[in-house]
C-alpha cells in the first residue's frame, strides 16, 4: 500500500505525494517530496466544509462527497495521473493538507510530530483520538524494541501509551515483549506471539479505518455504493432468478416471468398410485419421490431430463417421505407407521432396517454428521439411531405426532417436530430447552430453510407462514391463494438464494410466491388431482418438481420454446387422495 511493500524493513519509507498517499490501497504510488509547513496546516480546509452544492436530479448527492469518492476510487484503480488531474481541475482535493502531513509523517516514522497533527486534524471525539494515539505509540513502542533500543521501548511504554489508560490488556501484551527481551525467550513464543509490528503501510490502513470517513474515505466506498445500489435493485425484483453476475451496471435491473420455472418439461409416470412426496438430493442430480403404491424411485438428473435409477421396493405399507443423507450417497425412506429404510443410492440395495417392536416410525431426518438418523415415532417420542440400528437416546413425552414432519438444523443442535395440533417444538438436544412455534390454526406441514434462519408452516386453513426461528420465533410471513381442505400439502422454499416459496394445492396447481413480499407470481396448471408436495432444485433455480394425486410428477422449467425434456405428456386420467 503507498507504494511500501509490506515486505520491507519498517523504517524505509519514501515520502509521498498526495497523489501517492491516495493511492495506498494498490501497492504503487508516485514519489515526490511534500511542501508545507506546519503553519498552512488548517488553511486549506476540504471545501465540503460549507459547500452544499448538489449533483443529481434528486438533489441528494453533494458534489464534494461525490467528486472526493470518485477521486478515492481512481487512486484504488491505480489510475493516479487521472485522480491527480481530478484534484486538479475540481479544486477539491482528495485530503486536506493537515491530514496529508499526517499520512507522511506516518509513513516517515515521524511518531512525536504525527501526535501533534493528530491533535490538529479537527477530531471531535476524545476517543478516536486516544485510541489512533495509541497505534502510532505502538508501532513507536515496536520500532524501537526492534532496533534494540529497549530502555527507549520501556519509556514509550510508561510515559505514553500507559498514562492513555486505555487498552490494559494490550498494555500487558507489550509489556511481555520487555520481559521477553531481558529473559532471552525464543521469538515464537506462545507468550508474544500475538505482539508482532506491523508495516507502517498497514498502520496506516488501521488508522484509516479509525478515523471519521469525512477525514478519510474508507476504502472502495465507491465499489460499496454500487453493490448496494445492485443488490436493492435484485432485492426489489419479484422475478430475481438468475445468477447475479448477470446484472449489469448500464441499466437498471429488471428481470421478467421468464425467469421463473412455469413450463412443464416432463411428466414422471413411473408410479403406479398417489404420488406423496418428492425431495432433490443437495447436489440436485437425483430427486426421490415416494408413493401410496409402497414404493420410492430415485430418478437422475440429465441433460435430457429425468429417467429412473432405482425403484425401491420392500416397503409393507404406503411410503409418506424420503430423506438424503448429507452427502447424497443414501436415502431414507419412511413407510407410514411402519419402518425406515436406509438406502444405497449408487446400487439401490436396501442396507438397514430401523423399526422398534410394538411401534410405527412416522418421520425420518439424517443427523448432520451422516453418522445418526432421526426418527418419529407413533408414540410421540423421537429417537437416534446409529447407521446399524441401534438405538442411542429416545426424547418421551409430546415430541411428534401420528404424521409429523422431522428436522434438524446443520449444527446438529435444534430438532424441529410438530408436538401439538398447533405447535412446532424447537428442541435442544444439548441443553434439553424447548421453544415453540405456536399458530391458531392447526399446522400439517413445515419445512426448515438452508440457512436454518426461517421454517415455513403449513397451515389447515390455507395458510402459510414463514417464522424467523433465530431467537424467539418471530412470524415474519404470509402465503395465501393455494387450495387446501382434506389432505397434507406441502411447501419449500427455492430459486435463487431461496428467494421464493413454492406450494402444491388441492386444485391440482402449483402455486408460486415471492418470498420478501408475499405477493403471488404463480400458479400453475396442469395436474389433474391434487398436488401433494413441491420440489426446487437446490442446484438449479430454473427447475422445480410437483408430486400429485394424479400419479405423476412434473418437472416445472422455463418457458423457453427451445427446453423441452422427452415424454413431456399427461395420461389425462384425474386422481385423487384414497381413489381414482
Amino acid at each position: 500500500m503507498g507504494g511500501v511493500e509490506d515486505e520491507e524493513p519498517a523504517l524505509k519509507r519514501m515520502k509521498l505525494s498526495s497523489k501517492g498517499l491516495a493511492g495506498l490501497s494498490n501497492g504503487s504510488s508516485s514519489i515526490e517530496p511534500i511542501g508545507g509547513s506546519s503553519s498552512d496546516l488548517m488553511a486549506r480546509p476540504l471545501p465540503s466544509e460549507g459547500d452544499d452544492e448538489v449533483v443529481g436530479s434528486k438533489g441528494v448527492i453533494k458534489r464534494v462527497e461525490f467528486v472526493r469518492i470518485i477521486e478515492k476510487a481512481l487512486y484504488s484503480l491505480g489510475y493516479k495521473k487521472s485522480g491527480a488531474h481530478l484534484e486538479e481541475e475540481s479544486g477539491i482535493p482528495l485530503h486536506s493538507t493537515v491530514v496529508n502531513l499526517f499520512m507522511q509523517q506516518i509513513l516517515d516514522g515521524c511518531w512525536d510530530e504525527s501526535i501533534a497533527t493528530l491533535h490538529k486534524i479537527g477530531l471531535t471525539d476524545e476517543r478516536i483520538v486516544k485510541s489512533a494515539s495509541f497505534l502510532i505509540l505502538e508501532q513507536k513502542f515496536l520500532e524501537l524494541l526492534d532496533g534494540e533500543k529497549v530502555m527507549d521501548a520501556l519509556k514509550t511504554l510508561r510515559t505514553e501509551i500507559a498514562p492513555l489508560c486505555i487498552k490494559s490488556s494490550r498494555i500487558r501484551e507489550l509489556s511481555s515483549c520487555i520481559v521477553s527481551r531481558s529473559l532471552s525467550w525464543p521469538v515464537d513464543s506462545p507468550r508474544i506471539d500475538n505482539v508482532k509490528m506491523r508495516s507502517r503501510s498497514k498502520l496506516l490502513e488501521e488508522l484509516q479505518k479509525l478515523l471519521p470517513p469525512k477525514v478519510m474515505i474508507p476504502e472502495r466506498r465507491l465499489e460499496h455504493l454500487v453493490e448496494q445500489a445492485l443488490i436493492l435493485q435484485r432485492e426489489a425484483c419479484i422475478f430475481h432468478n438468475s445468477l447475479d453476475k448477470e446484472m449489469s451496471l448500464y441499466c437498471d435491473h429488471q428481470c421478467g416471468k421468464d425467469q421463473i420455472p412455469s413450463r412443464t418439461l416432463q411428466i414422471l409416470e413411473a408410479h403406479d398410485d398417489e404420488v406423496w412426496f418428492v425431495q432433490f438430493s443437495h447436489n440436485g442430480k437425483y430427486l426421490a419421490s415416494s408413493s401410496n403404491d409402497r414404493s420410492a424411485i430415485i430418478w437422475e438428473v440429465g441433460t435430457n431430463g429425468l429417467t429412473v435409477k432405482h425403484r425401491l421396493s420392500g416397503h409393507q405399507k404406503s411410503v409418506s417421505s424420503v430423506s438424503w443423507s448429507p452427502d447424497d450417497q443414501e436415502l431414507l425412506t419412511c413407510g407410514v407407521e411402519e419402518a425406515i429404510r436406509r438406502w444405497d443410492v449408487s446400487t439401490g440395495k436396501c442396507l438397514q432396517i430401523y423399526e422398534k417392536a410394538g411401534f410405527g416410525l412416522v418421520s425420518c431426518a439424517w443427523f448432520p454428521n451422516g453418522k445418526y438418523i432421526l426418527s418419529g415415532l407413533n408414540d410421540k417420542s423421537i429417537c437416534m439411531w446409529d447407521l446399524d440400528g441401534k438405538e442411542l437416546e429416545s426424547w418421551k413425552g409430546q415430541r411428534t405426532l401420528k404424521i409429523s414432519d422431522l428436522e434438524i438444523t446443520s449444527d446438529g443442535e435444534q430438532i424441529l417436530s410438530i408436538c401439538r395440533e398447533n405447535a412446532v417444538l424447537l428442541f435442544n438436544r444439548q441443553t434439553k430447552d424447548e421453544r415453540l412455534i405456536e399458530e391458531d390454526q392447526i399446522v400439517t406441514s413445515f419445512s426448515l430453510s438452508k440457512d436454518n434462519r426461517f421454517l415455513l408452516v403449513n397451515l389447515l386453513d390455507q395458510e402459510i407462514h414463514l417464522w424467523n426461528i433465530e431467537g424467539n420465533p418471530k412470524l415474519v410471513g404470509k402465503y395465501k391463494g393455494h387450495r387446501r381442505s382434506r389432505f397434507i400439502i406441502r411447501s419449500c422454499f427455492g430459486g435463487l438464494k431461496q428467494a421464493f416459496i413454492a406450494s402444491g394445492s388441492e386444485d391440482s396447481q402449483v402455486y408460486i410466491w415471492h418470498r420478501s413480499s408475499g405477493e403471488l407470481i404463480e400458479a400453475l396448471p396442469g395436474h389433474s388431482g391434487a398436488v401433494n408436495c413441491v420440489s426446487w432444485n437446490p442446484a438449479n433455480p430454473h427447475m422445480l418438481a410437483s408430486a400429485s394425486d394424479d400419479r405423476t410428477i412434473r418437472i416445472w422449467g422455463l418457458n423457453e420454446l427451445h427446453v423441452k425434456f422427452p415424454n413431456a405428456h399427461s395420461n389425462g386420467i384425474h386422481h385423487c387422495n384414497g381413489g381414482t
